[in-house]
């Protein structure tokens, strides 16, 4: 079983940055893809970006493409997510999430561990 704990969210104006952080526990991260959704009010959860378990291989979505960088650690069982030029429709709270696989995947269904997520709010 793998625990996953988010930090770094906050309030933001908009331009601004902000880095979230995801530790894990249990099982080995390193055998693991990883991502980081997120679900704004009304709205369905949408996967932001997600790296594969060496960190050689990334995904963004189009509305955050060169403004948000995903990166991870394995010495560190942690994986990042630098967030820059937020907009106020970047608000939402952002869920990391892990795979058994070590590949990219997509949806909601192919994750297997959630943490309990960290709010980001961009005020504009």
């Amino acid at each position: 079983q793998v625990h996953l704990v988010e930090s770094g969210g906050g309030l933001v104006q908009a331009g601004g940055s902000l880095r979230l952080s995801c530790t894990a526990s249990g099982g080995t991260f390193s055998r693991h893809g990883m991502g980081w959704f997120r679900q704004a009010p009304g709205k369905e959860r949408e996967l932001v970006a997600a790296i594969n378990m060496s960190g050689g291989s990334t995904y963004f979505a189009d509305s955050v493409k060169g403004r948000f960088t995903i990166s991870r650690d394995n010495a560190k069982n942690t994986v990042y997510l630098e967030m820059n030029s937020l907009k106020a429709e970047d608000t939402a709270v952002y869920y990391c999430v892990a795979v058994r696989g070590g590949g990219i995947y997509y949806i909601v269904d192919d994750y297997d561990y959630w943490g309990q997520g960290t709010q980001v709010t961009v005020s504009s």
